[in-house]
């Protein structure tokens, strides 16, 4: 039997749900604090994340849109280096804006090295993502 991990991060930011959407699923937005890529918030569309090719990894992260609600939930699988998993974001509006909350589910127990990874990875692009909102008008 195998286990899995489960990563999760919140943090509230001071921004409407609508205004941190527009970040989490327009291509020119996510490129400037996540990566390059060639999404479409459409159920069912297969895209890749594309990234500096370093050793052991080519760059590039397959994936595809799982569920797409408007300023709400927003879930895609993550799929690369012989790993797969599924990344849930979710809004919550909050008196003093959005609750967001980033849940990547599917890390093998035996991979520690890939989830501690994962951890950085996200706290960075999350730091990034608040960047980006902040300066949408």
């Amino acid at each position: 039997m195998t286990y899995t991990h489960t990563l999760v991060i919140e943090k509230e930011l001071p921004y409407a749900p609508e205004k941190i959407w527009r970040a989490l699923t327009q291509g020119p937005l996510i490129k400037e604090w996540l990566m390059d890529n060639d999404f479409q918030p459409i159920v069912g569309h297969k895209f890749n994340f594309r990234s500096t090719p370093v050793p052991n990894w080519d760059g590039i992260i397959n994936s595809e849109v799982l569920i797409i609600e408007p300023h709400k939930r927003l879930s895609f699988s993550w799929s690369s280096m012989g790993m797969d998993s599924v990344v849930v974001w979710t809004l919550t509006a909050t008196g003093g804006g959005t609750l967001l909350r980033m849940e990547q589910s599917g890390f093998p127990s035996d991979q520690s090295a890939a989830y501690k990874g994962a951890t950085y990875g996200w706290q960075k692009f999350i730091g990034n993502l608040e960047r980006v909102v902040a300066g949408l008008h």
